[in-house]
């Protein structure tokens, strides 16, 4: 575990330190668009984001590299190597959408063409686990199809939900948080090797959200822009496709010591790509709307609007802020749901116990008189709007004879040098006869 956060914390420093360059040179090169009527934001904002996030991912996996436990992942497999090939071709074609614009279709092309060259290098579903069959071989052309689909789905449901500050990187960091839970159950509760690259994804899938959240939370000085949003996708479906078919349900019947109790634990695999799903249940199900919305109206899918979940909950009334908060908590409650029913004993009361956390925040933020407020500690270290209001001053008392608006006036003149007094006064004169005068001219005019 030492490991990890190791390769998770370096991967978040870098992110988070080449945001800022990032940043400066995004502005430099224009890849700064103006406002669009279905955008949220209200000033141009630099994109390519997904430069520092590549960055970071490679600084994650050559730390990863030199670890004594790790570095086995390198040496068993062509994992890594096909998820940098992936991610370095899905990442170019981000970037160059970001400067210069990609048509959908041709984005779409570039979508399956690195999704084939990680199903060329290994990285392709083998075998599907089925409910009182076992695992079923697929064929050759078989795998690419349910892999290649997959990295398109993924990459282009997280694609769709990256419409407000925060929202995106929040939501697949919350995914991968479920799945490194699922993953490193299996590795190292099971001593299942084929899920060792899994657990290593996830963990680079969190330290480049939350290196780049930094810079991403409301309000913005930054977004991801496509370069980082499909890169965060395949990344996604990779650490999915490693894993699933490569299980074998023997090894863990051999520990557990009976099927029963194998089936339970393994839920989300023997229904195919279920956890992978469910952790990004949301993104899909705006994914799907969206498709189906554009399509009966006689649009192509991939016209852009501005009715996808995040917006309605702009719409309803919720703020920025309130709007990602509350999807991280539907997507918390049903990634980490789905995962309490792949566990047991301690592991599973964890589980639900996140899931419950989830389910009361959700609740407290769907509250429409609740306003969050920090604690008086720590208040100077939040935003302001998360600050209690000073109670405000008792007005002074009015003397008689002293009209309410002159006591009023006299609290703030009392504490005025006698210079800014005459200073005021004659500016109020000249206000008044300035006045006078405009009255006049638009009398003449009528």
């Amino acid at each position: 575990m030492r490991e990890y956060l190791l390769v998770l914390f370096c991967t978040a420093a870098v992110t988070y330190l080449l945001t800022g360059p990032v940043r400066k040179f995004a502005i430099a090169a224009g890849a700064m668009p103006p406002v669009r009527a279905r955008d949220v934001h209200r000033e141009p904002t630099p994109r390519l984001g997904g430069i520092a996030m590549f960055g970071g991912l490679c600084a994650g996996i050559l730390v990863a590299s030199q670890l004594d436990n790790l570095s086995k992942v390198f040496s068993q497999g062509t994992d890594i190597r096909a998820l940098l090939s992936g991610a370095g071709i899905m990442w170019l074609l981000g970037v160059l959408d970001d400067k210069w614009g990609v048509d959908a279709l041709v984005k779409l092309g570039g979508q399956m063409i690195a999704a084939g060259v990680m199903v060329w290098q290994g990285v392709t579903v083998i075998t599907l686990p089925v409910p009182g069959v076992g695992a079923v071989a697929v064929s050759p052309t078989q795998g690419m199809v349910i892999s290649v689909t997959m990295v398109v789905v993924m990459v282009n449901a997280v694609n769709f939900i990256d419409g407000l500050d925060g929202l995106a990187g929040g939501m697949v960091c919350i995914a991968a948080m479920a799945f490194f839970l699922y993953s490193y159950r299996l590795w190292y509760g099971y001593t299942i090797t084929d899920a060792a690259p899994a657990v290593l994804f996830s963990v680079l899938l969190i330290g480049m959200c939350l290196g780049f959240l930094a810079h991403n939370l409301h309000p913005a000085r930054i977004f991801m822009g496509d370069s980082g949003s499909m890169m965060l996708g395949l990344m996604l479906a990779v650490a999915a496709i490693s894993i699933t078919g490569r299980v074998d349900p023997d090894l863990i019947t051999s520990e557990t010591g009976s099927q029963t109790a194998t089936v339970h634990a393994l839920v989300p695999i023997y229904i195919p790509l279920l956890l992978p799903l469910t952790v990004i249940a949301l993104p899909l199900a705006d994914l799907l709307l969206a498709v189906v919305r554009r399509t009966w109206a006689g649009q192509s899918p991939f016209a852009a609007d501005k009715r996808h979940l995040h917006h309605r909950l702009l719409q309803v009334g919720h703020s920025h802020s309130r709007a990602v908060l509350i999807m991280y908590f539907w997507a918390a409650l049903i990634a980490f749901g789905t995962v309490a029913f792949s566990v047991t004993n301690t592991g599973r009361t964890v589980a639900l116990t996140l899931a419950g956390l989830c389910l009361v925040g959700l609740v407290v933020l769907l509250t429409p008189r609740f306003r969050p407020r920090a604690p008086r500690a720590v208040q100077a270290f939040v935003p302001p709007r998360y600050r209690r209001r000073k109670p405000v001053r008792a007005a002074a008392p009015v003397s008689e004879g002293e009209a309410p608006a002159a006591a009023a006036a006299s609290e703030p003149m009392a504490e005025l040098s006698a210079k800014d007094k005459e200073l005021l006064g004659g500016l109020g004169k000249g206000g008044s006869s300035a006045v006078g005068g405009r009255g006049h001219g638009s009398g003449r005019g009528h």
